[in-house]
């Protein structure tokens, strides 16, 4: 009983603390003094940093009304988000700089273009920090607010020396879609009397949380993808400048206390220069030495790693820059309890405030130092190029000019130079078409960074990851790559990039005929039923005038439609060059192998697509696949909440989509939903089920699924090796090759007869009996890239990913792994749009 009084007594005492008004001095380092014509954040926002959490339009407008205040800063407006957010970045230097940014800009650029005669000694550096990528990890960007006012306001010759030899490019939010979601959950949730207790709603927001951006994307994982629109603009403003510091403020676990890197040791990428890791050690120096003066726990070189260059502390790392993640204990709302004790969002900012200060200290001490590291960095590269015996890389796929621009799109944003391919070609067994091809010297300026994204990597020093082991770009995209010898092949370099022209070769009173190879043909087929027009899909392949038609091309008659042949051209015209696909317009039906009217012709009917979303689902692979209809083929998608679904009536939907349980593997839907949606499938519906959904798919008794399981067994494994023993076991995130029978439905539009297929979980099925029932099927060494453990690697071997089942009616359609993964895995976006369109032939 006394302990208890005693802990109720520091509970309360730790209260009145809490409830105490925060001001800014707070935060701000003692001793100086601050320009009063500088507006504080409490003037425009109307409130002390760490009162409330900071909306974003109210972090806008406080940046706005700095810059406007301040000579050291200029702002820019870089885009918007998918909810209209400005994606804001700071420019922060001295008023003398900034009469002369661009020539030192440029001047900084030379350091990595081989300009040896280059003085470092004067030149400023060039330090990138940004805030809350992770929009409920929001101690960063809050922090962003007294920090901006810092740079702004702080007076005295040490703010004056930092300013004069340092450029801060300053993103006070990686993701305002998020960071303004979880301001409004935890501003409306705040009590007066602020209540620690871990179970108060505060503290547990609802799904899908305010971690990701609008379609429930990770943007920590997009630095090299670059698929979204905050990504791009980073990505831009990155290789404008090549900072030589980027920092990235997130959160962690309650229970934690602070992280700053390098991290794990043995968890580096190969191609990360083994100084990136010493010089990073030395800039923690300096964290260490600042967090010591306010009393704040840390630690440095555990959990997290520097593999995935994905992630904005590792991207760096691959283009001669210094990449560093910082990780805060999260109050998740204004205070918890935690076994640190009492943890305030006042205390999170303050350590996110700290530690931006002291990068750029450090950046002030090594700036010569890291400057001369960048310039070798990129010296030392042109000298392995010119050892290497690959001088060039060629991708392309002969059927698919769109998929291929889209990879040579992301090239593009991180400035990689690539050249047409001078004419068609056979090379290395594969054949490249001019147009649909490129070839992408080794000789320029970041080679490093072409081989971090088209290598194929299977051996590694360590077996846990933080995040996925292979992301290998021609796999993710499903081309043919080969490496070159010699630049002989390469046309002139692409400047003017365009995307592919498509169109209707000529008008038709017959018939239209398109292959369904091109990435965007669902985008077409669906514009065309939306429409009200009937198509069909060939179940066989044919020849009709001098063209060869492969399996699951699309033909659109041309009598007895609601449009007239005149109107059918021109909708068709307009809507193939828009989409970049060709379509032929043809004058007979007699052709070699079946005819138009042949019975091998599918119809295909028009369909109304929904998804499970909400508590017990998986919302990255939910917001995947809802940006894929969305974003890229304009289809609509109902999102229907687990919370109501019982009370919905499916018999409008053709198809359902079940992306998976959330993370624990939560149930998705009690028996009730489930009888629902098997009812609704035997009276003809489609379902479709991704990765954990094989296991609701099997309790519910939707499929007969026989599943290979390990039967490992630690032994002489010690206690403290035990998570590492099962970590090893994780298959977070690797390639695999599969074999096609390219005449099924779910193939359609693949003209090679394997595929790379991402994979992240420990589902292997066993295949069916009969071969024409595994038309996607492992082969027996499957490995394309990235790590699986060696119990895993035999259980994958001849196992199949995909399982289509008949259920009275309808389909039961299973994907054992995420076929949309990061929106950059555009190689296998077209089986989900298969199951669509063709599921109910499989």
């Amino acid at each position: 009983m006394k302990k208890l009084s005693l802990l109720i007594f520091a509970l309360m005492v730790g209260l009145n603390l809490s409830a105490q008004q925060v001001t800014l001095d707070y935060y701000l380092p003692d001793g100086i003094s601050y320009d009063p014509n500088i507006p504080k954040p409490v003037d425009i926002i109307g409130h002390e940093v760490g009162e409330w959490h900071v909306t974003h339009d109210k972090l806008v407008y406080y940046m706005y009304q700095l810059a406007e205040a301040s000579d050291r800063i200029t702002i820019e407006n870089r885009g918007t988000t998918y909810e209209g957010r400005p994606i804001l970045l700071l420019t922060v230097t001295s008023p003398k700089n900034h009469q002369n940014l661009e020539n030192i800009r440029q001047q900084h650029i030379a350091l990595s273009e081989g300009n040896s005669g280059l003085n470092t000694s004067d030149m400023p550096i060039v330090v990138y920090q940004g805030f809350s990528i992770h929009g409920n990890e929001p101690s960063g960007a809050n922090a962003g607010l007294a920090y901006a006012y810092y740079l702004a306001a702080a007076q005295g010759p040490e703010i004056e020396s930092v300013l004069n030899n340092t450029v801060i490019l300053m993103d006070p939010s990686f993701n305002p879609d998020g960071l303004q979601r979880f301001a409004y959950w935890a501003n409306v949730h705040k009590n007066q009397n602020l209540n620690p207790d871990n179970n108060e709603r505060e503290y547990h927001e609802v799904w899908p949380g305010g971690r990701t951006n609008h379609y429930w994307f990770d943007l920590n994982r997009d630095w090299l993808p670059a698929q979204l629109p905050a990504s791009r603009a980073r990505i831009e403003s990155f290789h404008k400048w090549l900072p030589n510091i980027l920092t990235d403020h997130h959160e962690m676990g309650t229970n934690s206390t602070f992280f700053f890197q390098p991290g794990e040791p043995t968890r580096v990428h190969p191609l990360t220069p083994k100084i990136t890791q010493e010089l990073t050690a030395e800039i923690g120096t300096y964290h260490a030495k600042a967090l010591d003066k306010i009393g704040s726990l840390y630690f440095s070189e555990e959990n997290y790693d520097d593999y995935y260059y994905g992630k904005g502390s590792t991207f760096p790392d691959v283009n001669g820059s210094i990449g560093i993640l910082f990780e805060q204990a999260s109050s998740r709302g204004h205070i918890q309890e935690s076994d640190n004790g009492l943890l305030t969002f006042p205390f999170t900012i303050r350590n996110q405030f700290t530690t931006a200060l002291s990068t750029i200290e450090a950046a002030q001490n090594m700036r010569t130092k890291l400057l001369d590291f960048q310039q070798k960095f990129y010296a030392d590269m042109r000298s392995e190029t010119a050892k290497n015996k690959t001088k060039a890389i060629v991708f392309g796929d002969s059927k698919d000019a769109s998929k291929t621009w889209h990879l040579a799109e992301i090239l593009n944003r991180h400035k990689i130079k690539f050249h047409e391919l001078a004419s068609d070609a056979t090379i290395g067994g594969k054949a490249y078409k001019k147009g649909f091809s490129y070839v992408v010297p080794m000789d320029q300026k970041n080679p490093r960074l072409i081989k971090a994204m088209f290598e194929k990597r299977t051996t590694f020093a360590d077996s846990l990851f933080y995040d996925i082991s292979a992301w290998t770009f021609p796999l993710a995209f499903n081309v043919d790559y080969t490496e070159l010898s010699s630049l002989s092949n390469a046309g002139p370099e692409v400047v003017n990039f365009q995307r592919p022209t498509g169109g209707v070769n000529q008008k038709s009173n017959y018939a239209y005929v398109f292959e369904w190879h091109e990435y965007y043909t669902p985008k077409v087929l669906n514009a065309i039923l939306e429409k009200g027009l009937r198509a069909k899909t060939a179940k066989t392949p044919f020849t009709l005038e001098g063209i060869r038609y492969d399996y699951g091309s699309i033909m659109v008659p041309v009598q007895n439609q609601d449009l007239d042949p005149n109107d059918m051209y021109t909708f068709l015209n307009d809507l193939a060059q828009e989409t970049g696909v060709t379509i032929h317009g043809v004058s007979t039906g007699v052709a070699e192998g079946i005819d138009l009217g042949s019975g091998d012709f599918e119809p295909i009917k028009k369909q109304k697509v929904a998804i499970l979303v909400g508590d017990g689902t998986r919302s990255y692979d939910a917001g995947e696949i809802w940006h894929l209809f969305d974003t890229r083929y304009d289809i609509k998608i109902t999102k229907i909440d687990t919370q109501y679904f019982n009370s919905v009536d499916l018999d409008s939907y053709t198809d359902l989509i079940l992306p998976g349980t959330g993370y624990g593997g939560g149930v998705m839907l009690d028996k009730r939903g489930a009888d629902k949606i098997k009812e609704w499938v035997k009276n003809g519906g489609t379902v479709i089920g991704y990765r954990t959904t094989a296991n609701w798919f099997k309790s519910n008794e939707f499929m007969n699924l026989t599943m290979r399981k390990d039967t490992l067994v630690a032994k002489n494994i010690a206690f403290d090796q035990k998570e590492d023993f099962q970590g090893a076991q994780v298959t977070g995130g690797a390639i695999f090759e599969a074999k096609l029978d390219r005449s099924h439905p779910i193939n359609y539009g693949y003209k090679n007869d394997n595929l790379a297929l991402f994979r992240n979980t420990n589902i292997y099925l066993e295949p069916e009996k009969d071969s024409y029932d595994n038309p996607i099927q492992y082969t027996n060494d499957p490995l394309l890239s990235g790590y699986i453990s060696e119990e895993n690697a035999k259980l994958i071997k001849n196992s199949v990913p995909f399982k289509a089942q008949r259920l009275g009616k309808g389909r039961v359609i299973l994907f054992t792994d995420n076929t949309n993964f990061r929106a950059f895995w555009y190689g296998t976006n077209k089986l989900l749009m298969n199951a669509i369109f063709f599921g109910q032939m499989m």
